[in-house]
């Protein structure tokens, strides 16, 4: 059966029984049939779109091919059913990819489960380092014939560089371009001032015209010029360029946050989920992925098999990564979550 978002509840309760028939079967030969079974097939927590084929064609069926083990795919990715599936032992997925502050919290809270390192120094928080991503300003090339924005600074400054922004619904990655607007520097970003953020936020609240929350919606509204202005993923700034669309970048002060991969703790396929883990953080398969989806690998040996024409669009790469930050998780300067409520008041008001 092809596991889909709507019959995943169908598929779960046979998982749960499968995992008790093996706490008490009393033959030999049950826990070895079960173990075979669970072998067979690896459920993963994955975004959809582009990343979802990339990831498909370099890392899913790769593994599938040298394992002989089914990759099945559930999406979106989120974090609150990793957190449901670990505390009540039914699983619908195995393995999911978590960003820099949602590893430290599920780590934190005893949802992921140890993993040896691919390379040198790759897992941080239980999670195998994958890729990196950036947000990143861009704009509409036609908006702003003479003069364009080069910062944050600029974006904000509505007078300067008049026209509609949009910036992702998202206040881990916004609060911090706000305090570079506002002339902190980027080495002294964190631990965020939050107050002098959101005063920051303030001034250019009613310029706002659309707080985006999926990477394809913000590619959509740059492609078609619905804004002028916009923090976006690079990814889908590439897309939207690529379509043809009038449109510009800067890595100047673009923000970059790593993803992880992860297993969920207690899974009842650990072996495979491990075994996948090490697979799509090994070179090869990595620098295929990075490559078709315009990532930057975490692992140095997969960025050396990357083809220098697409280094060029990589946050991580020697020309772009001095021009940037990373966010920093540890030592964020508050409780995310309290922020993410205030920033949800803020936005209603």
């Amino acid at each position: 059966m092809k596991l889909t978002r709507n019959n995943v509840g169908m598929m779960m309760p046979r998982r749960k029984f499968l995992m008790g028939t093996a706490a008490v079967a009393g033959t030999a030969l049950a826990a070895p049939n079960i173990a075979r079974a669970q072998s067979k097939e690896l459920y993963i927590n994955s975004w959809g779109g582009p990343w979802l084929e990339a990831a498909t064609a370099n890392l899913f069926e790769p593994f599938e091919a040298e394992t002989g083990i089914k990759v099945k795919t559930i999406s979106p990715v989120s974090f609150a059913k990793l957190a449901a599936q670990v505390r009540s032992g039914v699983y619908e997925f195995d393995v999911t990819t978590l960003g820099g502050g949602d590893i430290v919290r599920a780590n934190a809270a005893g949802l992921l489960e140890e993993l040896t390192p691919t390379y040198e120094g790759g897992v941080f928080q239980n999670g195998m380092g994958s890729h990196a991503f950036a947000t990143v300003l861009a704009w509409r090339a036609d908006a702003f014939p003479d003069e364009q924005p080069q910062s944050w600074a600029d974006f904000w400054d509505v007078e300067r560089f008049p026209g509609k922004r949009c910036l992702q619904r998202y206040p881990a990655r916004i609060l911090p371009l706000a305090l570079l607007a506002d002339g902190v520097a980027m080495e002294d970003l964190y631990p965020l001032d939050i107050e002098r953020a959101f005063a920051k936020l303030d001034e250019i609240k009613d310029h706002i015209t659309v707080w985006w929350t999926a990477g394809a919606q913000s590619e959509q509204l740059l492609r078609d010029g619905e804004i002028d202005m916009i923090g976006i993923w690079h990814g889908n700034y590439f897309r939207a360029e690529d379509s043809g669309a009038p449109v510009a970048m800067t890595w100047n002060q673009a923000e970059i946050e790593r993803a992880y991969w992860v297993v969920a703790k207690n899974t009842p396929n650990m072996e495979a989920a491990k075994m996948f883990v090490e697979f799509a953080t090994s070179p090869e398969p990595l620098a295929g992925f990075v490559e078709q989806a315009n990532y930057g690998a975490l692992n140095p040996a997969a960025t050396e098999l990357v083809a220098n024409t697409a280094k060029v669009r990589m946050p991580t790469s020697p020309a772009n990564y001095p021009l940037t930050f990373e966010q920093d998780m540890i030592n964020w300067g508050a409780d995310p979550a309290e922020v993410s409520m205030r920033f949800d008041e803020w936005l209603a008001y």
